[in-house]
């Protein structure tokens, strides 16, 4: 059955896979954005079936606008402005236009877990606003998203980087265990299938649940391992502070510095002790097609550095091409001896 669905911050990778799916199955989308800058906005907005609603989260006359005659939302709210106020502001909206179902994308609040932990500064408001959500009586369902494939660049960004080597090797440098168990998923492929599965099975059997998606649990080194395979070169894992070498938000230093103590030195779960058990055949119970590590590393990741503008996929090959001769070379030198 064709529905009207509602996103906000519809140019993020977490709307924009879910608004892929719908509007190729004839759903109808409104999708809010602030502006439409950038390829995904332009790309979304020249989809059949969607209608992009440009305006602000904090107009309670646009949110009514937004969600008039809808019927379903997938709601991902951001750390820009004031997170909390905005969840429940399209909560209340969404409960007076009737909503029949309500996936909301949260995230653990760790110092709920234990009072030794931090709680992480971007993740702890999607909590709190989890709570109101459930407060109000609004037919919910809650997805916690893992770790994104997508987080990897070999530019010089916190946490994911992939630091390209002098060799043509890459390394990992951060501050998890080497043998610590991660949740992982490809935001941009399998994000959205899930949550459309989760529309069709609908809120008699999702309301008030709690489902991570993550398709697969791997230590860094099982993830340097697939990357290794997938680009066919070195790739290595290194515990380590997290370094910062860019300009970066207060917000984000905070995030990244409660990240490193719960989730790194504490090795607190990732989405906690009461989910991290239900991953992944939580997120395969809704979708099989998903797309793993190393067929990311493999067919996307150089695309993406690609359109990053990096170049060392081209150098890469020529290096690693010279090398081969070289090794080539050294066998005959040693057969001859």
């Amino acid at each position: 059955m064709s529905r009207t669905v509602v996103t906000i911050n519809s140019n993020g990778r977490q709307a924009a896979s879910f608004i892929r799916v719908a509007a190729a199955v004839g759903w109808q989308v409104r999708a809010q954005m602030r502006d439409l800058n950038g390829l995904v906005a332009r790309e979304l907005s020249e989809l059949a079936n969607v209608t992009v609603f440009v305006g602000h989260l904090e107009d309670r006359k646009f949110l009514d606008d937004l969600f008039r005659g809808a019927h379903v939302a997938f709601i991902n709210t951001t750390h820009w402005g004031d997170e909390v106020a905005v969840g429940r502001s399209l909560a209340d909206t969404a409960k007076k236009a009737n909503i029949q179902h309500y996936i909301y994308s949260s995230m653990p609040d760790h110092s709920v877990f234990n009072k030794g932990w931090r709680a992480l500064p971007l993740w702890a408001p999607k909590f709190t606003v989890e709570q109101y959500i459930r407060q109000i009586g609004l037919p919910a369902t809650f997805v916690y998203c893992g770790i994104y494939h997508n987080n990897f660049t070999s530019l010089d960004f916190p946490l994911f980087r992939m630091e390209i080597r002098p060799d043509g090797s890459f390394r990992w440098q951060a501050p998890f265990y080497p043998d610590q168990k991660l949740p992982w998923l490809d935001s941009e492929h399998d994000i959205g299938p899930a949550i459309f599965q989760l529309f069709k099975e609908g809120p008699r059997k999702w309301n008030g649940e709690r489902v991570p998606l993550a398709y697969s649990m791997l230590t860094p080194k099982e993830v340097c391992a697939a990357f290794s395979r997938g680009l066919k070169r070195p790739v290595a894992y290194q515990r380590g502070p997290i370094v910062i070498n860019v300009p970066t938000p207060t917000g984000y230093r905070e995030h990244l510095s409660a990240l490193e103590e719960t989730l790194g030195r504490k090795g607190a779960e990732y989405f906690g002790p009461d989910l991290q058990p239900k991953c992944p055949q939580a997120a395969l119970d809704l979708w099989e097609g998903y797309r793993g590590m190393e067929e990311y590393a493999k067919e996307v990741f150089p695309v993406e550095e690609a359109a990053n503008g990096l170049t060392w996929m081209q150098e890469g090959e020529l290096f690693l091409h010279f090398n081969g001769i070289l090794g080539l070379l050294e066998q005959l030198d040693q057969a001859r001896l």
